[in-house]
């Protein structure tokens, strides 16, 4: 299984295809199988970085650092790919995986050509309500039972199935240090932002083509005032309605898959084609608009 080490992190990563690069980042904490669908399709066509963030599938857990863990995903992402010589790149994802797209874009301009992210997540009230699942049952279970709690919960117990070394990473960490991180992770995550944890400064920074596709009314956690805001904001930005109808949304779509039970895979299968299709085109319109580099004569 191919793991390249970025800043002392091994991150899990699958590389498929040739051609023009884009790197697809699922939503939640979800891994590498989330987009497996959409990259199908798009293997045959272009060349796809599947990779699980740290905290995530494979990849080694590190709680800590001085940047949110949305900050922290995006720059690893961007050391990977020079990591693996796929830059600049096109990148693609959705839910957190929008936000951490959006935060790559912002934070390393140089290893992106475009980006395209689908249920764009933030608005008055997303972090207050996702905060809890991403930070607040973990910092629970370590106030209450330690580290060993930790790994009993759902989350990090399939993350040691996935990755037997995580057991000892989060074993050696002291409980009070655990809780001081998450609890730091959760306060960025919990501000009312227009996007995840970005500013308007960073969304205004961006400067690659970017395609944005709505959350669906009534959802609070992928609230259309989040796509509405980067499209007020991104520079250079294509504004798309939701690819769900409210049916289809009251149905799979409300929640953020961090939480026990949403079967992400089932989610993106249902919109693997539609969403395979525009980014196909979106990076071949890219790809045709980009000045061919000639040898000078002589």
């Amino acid at each position: 299984m191919p793991y390249a080490n970025i800043n002392g992190i091994n991150l899990y990563y699958e590389d498929h295809g040739t051609g023009p690069a884009v790197i697809l980042t699922p939503g939640g904490r979800g891994d590498t199988n989330a987009l497996r669908p959409i990259a199908a399709l798009l293997s045959p066509h272009i060349r796809v970085i599947l990779h699980d963030r740290r905290n995530c599938g494979r990849s080694e857990v590190a709680i800590g650092g001085q940047l949110s863990e949305q900050h922290h995903w995006a720059d690893e992402m961007a050391d990977l790919l020079k990591h693996i010589g796929a830059t600049p790149a096109y990148a693609a994802g959705g839910s957190a995986g929008s936000r951490t797209t959006l935060t790559l874009a912002a934070r390393h301009p140089e290893v992106i050509k475009g980006v395209y992210v689908w249920e764009v997540s933030g608005g008055p009230t997303s972090g207050e309500l996702m905060s809890p699942g991403y930070y607040g049952q973990y910092i629970e279970a370590a106030e209450k039972g330690g580290m060993a709690a930790v790994v009993e919960t759902e989350f990090f117990a399939q993350r040691v199935k996935d990755n037997p070394a995580n057991r000892d990473r989060l074993m050696s960490m002291e409980p009070e240090r655990f809780i001081t991180a998450m609890r730091d992770w959760q306060t960025a995550f919990a501000r009312p932002n227009p996007v995840g944890d970005m500013t308007e400064d960073e969304l205004k920074s961006i400067k690659c083509p970017v395609v944005l596709i709505e959350g669906n009314t009534p959802d609070d956690v992928h609230h259309v005032s989040a796509a509405e805001n980067a499209h007020r904001l991104i520079p250079n930005n294509q504004l798309l309605p939701s690819a769900w109808s409210h049916e289809e949304w009251d149905v799979i779509g409300q929640h953020d898959h961090t939480f026990p039970g949403i079967a992400a895979t089932n989610r993106y299968s249902m919109k693997a084609p539609h969403y395979a299709a525009q980014i196909l085109e979106f990076i071949t319109k890219q790809e045709s608009a980009q000045p061919v580099s000639t040898a000078a004569s002589g």
